[in-house]
């Protein structure tokens, strides 16, 4: 097919059959299938079944033997502890997916939701902090979430102690805005267990969700993945109170590797629990006194997409390399990866090789288990 070919943002399709849902939940339920190895294998493919049927192909590539996809048994399973619990299944591209999530190239293919699922659809701002928050954080926290719901944005956090529970609450006092709580395990796993009645006050008014299955007890693999969907739910992340080191700065990361705008309330120098905010500020963050302060930031007009056209050129036949080219190039991948994780284009660059060479070796590590994808398109070794 020659002419002009228009390059788009858009997800893909959602799938329309039970048949093809059920598609959809095995290839991703299969093992060591992440996010980024779906959509590849989706458009490599063309359906999630045509890539359940290559990937044990796929795999033996990679050196792994015997390899079997998820069965059927295991997600109608699935499917069946989500409706016990009056959970539903949202794919991306469909009508209660979020939206700004959908623009992630590593988006999850589908989420648990349990409650008010339209409220995904409104404007989003994530608030997120200490655990141990002061007295003063959570004040803060608190009136920045009921002023924000008021001015109908919905509130988006972690549902962990501290600032993500005092944002949650307010939200939910804001008359024409609500909260969205993402969980790290299965949607109806409640961690922690003391915020059980505030996650049933959720259920009811706002929304609960999670990309794990149903079940799954949260580990700490899992949080900072969660991290990811709760800032690329919104438009911004305000910090609120944050050490230096800890899963704010990591969901604040996240958010730069997304697009979004990351703001910060600004603390004392001498209070841990304010040295991450401070160090965000110096670093760029945008300062936060009021809810009209994120409103502000967050709605200036953003430049109208650009559609860029051009010309179709016939894709070069796919290379094909020997084995042992193969494991050699496998090696200079692993060669240049550690346990600090780097971003995967900076890794394509430094072997000098293009996209479409280096990708497939990337989906072979991965699948054997000798690379692990992170949030914001990072890649290192199994920790």
């Amino acid at each position: 097919m020659t002419g002009p070919r228009q390059t788009s943002n858009h997800p893909p399709l959602p799938p329309t059959t039970e048949a093809d849902r059920l598609d959809w939940l095995r290839l991703l339920r299969s093992r060591r299938v992440g996010p980024s190895t779906f959509w590849r294998l989706l458009s490599e493919h063309g359906t999630a079944a045509a890539g359940l049927a290559a990937l044990p192909a796929v795999a033996a590539e990679a050196g792994v033997e015997d390899y079997r996809t998820c069965p059927a048994g295991v997600v109608l399973a699935e499917l069946e502890a989500g409706t016990r619990a009056g959970a539903r299944l949202v794919f991306r591209g469909g009508p209660d997916y979020p939206p700004a999530l959908a623009e992630l190239e590593d988006a999850p293919p589908l989420l648990w939701v349990i409650g008010q699922g339209p409220l995904l659809r409104r404007p989003t701002v994530a608030l997120v902090g200490a655990r141990n928050a002061s007295s003063l954080g959570a004040r803060t926290a608190r009136l920045l979430a009921r002023g924000l719901a008021e001015a109908g944005w919905l509130v988006v956090s972690g549902l962990a102690r501290g600032i993500d529970a005092e944002a949650h609450r307010a939200a939910l006092e804001g008359a024409g805005g609500g909260t969205a709580a993402v969980m790290a395990g299965g949607v109806d796993v409640i961690y922690p267990k003391d915020n059980a009645m505030l996650a049933a006050e959720i259920r009811a008014r706002g929304v609960l969700l999670s990309e794990q299955p149903m079940g799954v007890q949260p580990q700490a693999r899992h949080f900072p993945t969660r991290n990811r969907i709760v800032s690329g739910m919104a438009r911004g992340v305000v910090v609120i109170e944050a050490a230096v080191k800890s899963g704010s700065l990591i969901t604040a990361r996240c958010a730069l590797d997304q697009g979004r705008e990351v703001l910060a309330v600004p603390g004392h120098p001498l209070d841990g629990r304010a040295g991450g905010c401070n160090l965000l500020l110096r670093d760029g963050a945008q300062l936060v006194r009021h809810a009209e302060d994120v409103i502000e930031a967050l709605a200036r007009p953003e430049p109208p997409d650009l559609v860029e056209v051009i010309e179709e050129i016939p894709a070069p036949p796919p290379e094909r390399r020997s084995r042992a080219e193969t494991l050699a190039l496998h090696q200079r991948i692993l060669d240049r990866l550690g346990p600090v994780p780097v971003p995967e284009d900076q890794v394509i660059r430094d072997l000098g090789g293009a996209v479409g060479q280096i990708a497939p070796a990337l989906t072979d590590l991965e699948l054997e288990g000798r690379l692990e994808r992170r949030p914001g398109g990072l890649l290192s070794r199994p920790s």
